[in-house]
């Protein structure tokens, strides 16, 4: 009895052994695959704001991260990624949050060339009321296109705002507070851009 129940535990010793050893194999092997797929869907993502035509650099390292939580809108570290092309810099985009948005935060890739034009904005995720504060997603309205090529001087201060409030921007039909949040945020971007300039493109990757 003593010797059946000292194999048993044997057995499941060693089947426990054997099967963590294949998940640590299956995740080490899996590993750079994972991490090569994630970087493709992140360039992707990026290459829709700034065209890969117009840089030569590596985007998803040429990094610097960031805090300011009045422009930026939160408290976390914002990744900056920079775009250069013969090593001078081309554009940045921000992996930048919209704090006020009617559910909650909206997160979003905002691109803003050299000279302070925004390149393009992408919402990347959001918890907005479906068939009306989802239009701030490009599938599925292309209101979020109209930043494009817009600066803190075009429109001024004052037209940096929905029709509603004053501005230039649309807003949605029983969704005001959504693309009110969104605007906000391209321009606190364009802000903070401005402000740091500089630094953004002179300070080592992180």
């Amino acid at each position: 009895m003593v010797k059946q129940i000292i194999k048993v535990v044997l057995v499941l010793t060693l089947s426990t052994i054997l099967g963590t050893g294949m998940v640590v194999f299956s995740y080490q092997w899996t590993l750079p695959r994972i991490i090569a797929n994630e970087r493709m869907t992140l360039l992707s993502s990026l290459n829709v704001i700034i065209d890969k035509e117009h840089y030569d650099n590596d985007l998803t390292n040429d990094v610097r991260h960031f805090v300011d939580s009045d422009l930026l809108g939160t408290t976390e570290p914002v990744m900056v990624y920079r775009a250069r092309k013969n090593g001078q810099p081309v554009a940045a985009v921000f992996n930048s949050v919209a704090p006020d948005g009617y559910n909650g935060n909206i997160y979003l890739l905002i691109g803003i060339y050299l000279d302070g034009r925004v390149a393009g904005v992408r919402v990347t995720a959001h918890q907005e009321t479906p068939a009306l504060g989802d239009k701030i997603e490009a599938k599925r309205s292309p209101w979020i296109l109209g930043f494009a090529g817009h600066s803190l001087t075009d429109p001024l201060e004052t037209g940096w705002k929905v029709k509603k409030d004053g501005g230039i921007f649309d807003q949605f039909t029983g969704a005001t507070i959504t693309p009110r949040s969104v605007v906000k945020a391209v321009r606190n971007n364009l802000v903070f851009f401005q402000q740091h300039r500089q630094q953004i493109f002179e300070t080592p990757a992180q």
